[in-house]
C-alpha cells in the first residue's frame, strides 16, 4: 500500500513538474528537456528540476523593482530622425534613430549626454589607473568582479581597498561565489581582514535560493566617489598582465574609464547588486548630478535572467539591422544564437561589411571546437572572420558604422546573452568608435584571416568533434 501511495505522488509531481516546465520555459528544447527528466526520473528528476531548471532570480528582482527598491524605469523621448543634427549627433541619423527607439524600450536606464570613455590596454594600463582612482577616493568605492585573484594584483587591490576603508571611505566589494575560486585563499578572507565589507553573488545553498552553476554574475564595475568609473571584460589578477611573457596564463583584454553622468548608471547596476545579494540598500555619496565630462551619449544596460528581455540579443540584433557600412565585431567566446546568426548573414547580403576577430586559441578548447561549427555559414555569406595568435585576447567590443560602439561585460554566447548577469554600455560618439575601430584595423593585420575552404577542409574527426560540441551550444 505505502509503495502505491509513494508512486501515486510522484507520478503527480512529475506531472506537475512536466507542465511546469512546459507552460514556463521559452526555448522548446530546454522546456523538452526537462520534460523527459521529469517523466523518466519521477524523483530525481523532479528534484534536479525545482533545484536547478527553475529561475528564482526573476521573481525575486520583479518584487524587489514593484516596490521600487530599483532603479526607476525611464521613458526618454524617442529620437526623431532629423538631417540637420546627423552630423553632430550620430543617434539622429535616420538608422540609428530606429536602434535608439529600440534601446529606448526595451532598457531601464535613458540615454545621457556629456560623457568620456577612455578606451585602457591590458593590466599595465588598466590596473595602475584604477589603484589611482581608489587612492583618490574620499566618500565611496564599490567594487563588482567576477574574479578577484589573491596573487601579487590581487593583493595590490586588496592592500588599496584596505588603505581606503581605514582612512574611512565606504568601500563595499562585491564578487561572484563561483567566480571567487579561480585563487586560494579565496579572496574574501583578505579583504573582510582588512575591515571591508564584501558579499558573495549567489553562494550554492541547499536552503536558501538553490544551487545554480549558470546565473553568475559577470558584471566588472568600479566606481570611486560617484564622478569615475571602469566598465570592460578585465578581471583583477596577474593574468592581465600581457607583457610578462613569462606568464604561461596572460591574457590580452580592453577595459574602459567612465566620466560623466553615465556613471550613475554603473552605481545604480551595483546597488541593484548589493540589495539583491544583501537585501541592504546603498546610498549613493558621490556628487550629483555629474558635470558634462565630454561628448558621448551613453547608456549603461543591465542585462541578466532577471529581466524582461534578453537585452543584449535584441540590441545586437537591432544595432545590425540598422548598419550601412561597416560591422566589427570581437569577442572571446563566439556562440552565436540562430537569430545572430541570421541577423550577420543578412547584414552581409545587405553590402555592409561584417568582419569578426576570434581567438586562435581559446581557452576553453570546447568553446573553440563550437565556434569552428558555425564560421562555415557567416563565411559563405561574405563575413569575413579572422584568429589573432596567442596569448588569448579576451577583449570584447562591437562597432557599428564608426559611430556606436557596444562596450562591456558580455561575450557573444548563450552564457552571456541569456544565462549571466552582465554590464554593458551603448555609446554614440564618433571619437570612441574611430578608436576602438583603428584598434581592430591594427588587430587585424596581425591576424590569420579564415576562408571557407579551410574550414570545409577540416579533417572529418576535426568536424565530427566541433559538431559534437556545437550540440551542447545553449550551455558552453
Amino acid at each position: 500500500m505505502l509503495d502505491l501511495i509513494l508512486w501515486f505522488i510522484l507520478t503527480v509531481a512529475a506531472l506537475l513538474s512536466a507542465g511546469h516546465a512546459l507552460l514556463h520555459k521559452r526555448d522548446p528544447r530546454a522546456a523538452l528537456g526537462w520534460i523527459v527528466v521529469c517523466l523518466a526520473l519521477p524523483g530525481v528528476g523532479v528534484g534536479f528540476y525545482w533545484l536547478l531548471g527553475v529561475n528564482r532570480i526573476r521573481t525575486r528582482a520583479r518584487d524587489w523593482q514593484a516596490h521600487g527598491q530599483g532603479m526607476p524605469c525611464a521613458t526618454p523621448p524617442l529620437c526623431e530622425w532629423s538631417a540637420e543634427l546627423t552630423a553632430t549627433l550620430p543617434f539622429r541619423a535616420e538608422n540609428f534613430a530606429s536602434l535608439l527607439n529600440l534601446s529606448d524600450r526595451i532598457t531601464r536606464r535613458p540615454l545621457v549626454p556629456g560623457n568620456r570613455i577612455l578606451p585602457l590596454h591590458n593590466g599595465e594600463e588598466v590596473y595602475p589607473v584604477m589603484l589611482q582612482a581608489i587612492a583618490g577616493a574620499r566618500q565611496s568605492l564599490w567594487l563588482s568582479t567576477y574574479i578577484f585573484d589573491t596573487d601579487r594584483t590581487g593583493r595590490q587591490f586588496v592592500d588599496a581597498l584596505g588603505d581606503a576603508a581605514a582612512r574611512g571611505v565606504e568601500v563595499r566589494v562585491l564578487v561572484d561565489a563561483l567566480g571567487e575560486h579561480y585563487s586560494f585563499p579565496p579572496v574574501r578572507r583578505l579583504l573582510r581582514k582588512r575591515g571591508i565589507r564584501i558579499a558573495r553573488f549567489l553562494p550554492p545553498s541547499l536552503t536558501g535560493r538553490g544551487i545554480y552553476f549558470n546565473l553568475r554574475n559577470h558584471r566588472k564595475i568600479l566606481v570611486a566617489d560617484g564622478t569615475v568609473g571602469f566598465i570592460g571584460g578585465m578581471n583583477i589578477g596577474d593574468r592581465h598582465l600581457a607583457a610578462d611573457l613569462s606568464n604561461p596564463r596572460r591574457v590580452v583584454d580592453i577595459h574602459f574609464q567612465v566620466e560623466g553622468p553615465v556613471v550613475g548608471h554603473l552605481e545604480d547596476a551595483f546597488i541593484e547588486d548589493w540589495h539583491f545579494v544583501t537585501g541592504r540598500t546603498l546610498e549613493r555619496r558621490g556628487a550629483a548630478p555629474q558635470p558634462k565630462a565630454g561628448e558621448a551619449f551613453c547608456r549603461g544596460i543591465s542585462a541578466g535572467p532577471n529581466e524582461d528581455f534578453e537585452k543584449l540579443q535584441w540590441l545586437i540584433i537591432g544595432a545590425l539591422n540598422c548598419a550601412r557600412n561597416s560591422v566589427r565585431i570581437m569577442t572571446p567566446y563566439f556562440i552565436p544564437t540562430r537569430p545572430i546568426v541570421t541577423a550577420i548573414n543578412a547584414t552581409s547580403l545587405r553590402g555592409v561589411s561584417v568582419e569578426i576577430i576570434l581567438p586562435e586559441k581559446n581557452n576553453l578548447p570546447y568553446v573553440g571546437w563550437a565556434t569552428r561549427a558555425y564560421l562555415w555559414e557567416l563565411l559563405q555569406h561574405g563575413s569575413r572572420i579572422y584568429y589573432q595568435a596567442p596569448p588569448f585576447v579576451h577583449s570584447k567590443l562591437l562597432v557599428v558604422d564608426d559611430s556606436y560602439a557596444l562596450i562591456g561585460s558580455a561575450n557573444l554566447d548563450p552564457r552571456s546573452l541569456r544565462l549571466n548577469f552582465e554590464f554593458n554600455m551603448e555609446v554614440f560618439d564618433r571619437d570612441l568608435s574611430r578608436k576602438l575601430a583603428l584598434h581592430f584595423s591594427e588587430v587585424r593585420e596581425r591576424a590569420a584571416e579564415v576562408t571557407l575552404a579551410e574550414v570545409d577542409g577540416r579533417p572529418l574527426p576535426l568536424k565530427l568533434r566541433d559538431a559534437f560540441a556545437k550540440l551542447f551550444s545553449p550551455y558552453l
